[in-house]
């Protein structure tokens, strides 16, 4: 008996099987950590009023958990019609679509909420990098490392050109860029700060870094008939 044979690999299906479960458990600890607030803001998001759901942080999120399920048969129609069609990793790709529309734009939405004094404040620029990290505080530094998170994931899973942490970093870079100078320009009674570009672009390459798997293997998978077809040839 060959004692030192190896373990096989778990199926495929097994480990979609596990992550799956693990995305499960995920979302239900969030929900559990913040069913106070999203019941707080249920109310007026089922009513349809704008004010107190929409235009609240809970709100928004509320809303955001809501439409999983939407955008999850989303992928699932986007993924079918993509293997009826022949395209390979159609599931990946679908998924890396739906995951940076529906996990950005809630984001989006919420940096782009006036404040009180919109359209008469104006402008206000806070140019000096970590000035403004101290006062953030550390829900407020979460809050700003998952603005571009999504982003950050799924973009270089979705497009090759994007399958590198410096072009994500630019990306990143570039996008907080455009929120911060949106804010001044619209004149929403936000701060735009050089802190705030900092930690978006900060998620977002960390987010690169928790995908780099699955992208860095699609970028592989050509490689690997570049041998074959010298051979060939």
């Amino acid at each position: 008996m060959n004692l030192h044979t190896p373990t096989p690999a778990p199926p495929r299906r097994t480990r979609r099987t596990v992550a799956a479960g693990l995305a499960l458990l995920t979302l239900a600890g969030a929900g559990y950590v913040l069913r106070g607030p999203l019941l707080m803001a249920a109310p007026r998001c089922v009513a349809g009023r704008w004010h107190g759901c929409l235009d609240t942080f809970n709100g928004v999120v509320l809303m955001t958990l809501v439409t999983l399920p939407a955008a999850v048969i989303v992928a699932w129609g986007l993924a079918l019609r993509r293997r009826a069609a022949g395209v390979a990793a159609a599931w990946r790709l679908s998924l890396a679509e739906v995951g940076m529309v529906h996990g950005t734009v809630p984001f989006l939405w919420l940096t782009m909420m006036p404040g009180a004094g919109a359209g008469t404040v104006p402008g206000r620029v806070s140019p000096v990098p970590l000035r403004d990290l101290a006062t953030m505080g550390p829900l407020g530094i979460a809050g700003n490392l998952l603005v571009l998170a999504s982003l950050g994931f799924f973009a270089p899973v979705r497009f090759a050109a994007l399958a590198s942490l410096p072009r994500v970093l630019a990306l990143g870079a570039g996008c907080s860029v455009l929120i911060e100078t949106a804010q001044y320009v619209l004149r929403l009674d936000r701060v735009s700060s050089v802190d705030d570009v900092l930690v978006n672009t900060t998620g977002a390459v960390l987010a690169a870094l928790a995908s780099r798997r699955w992208w860095r293997t699609r970028d592989a998978a050509p490689s690997a008939h570049t041998p074959t077809t010298c051979r060939a040839a």
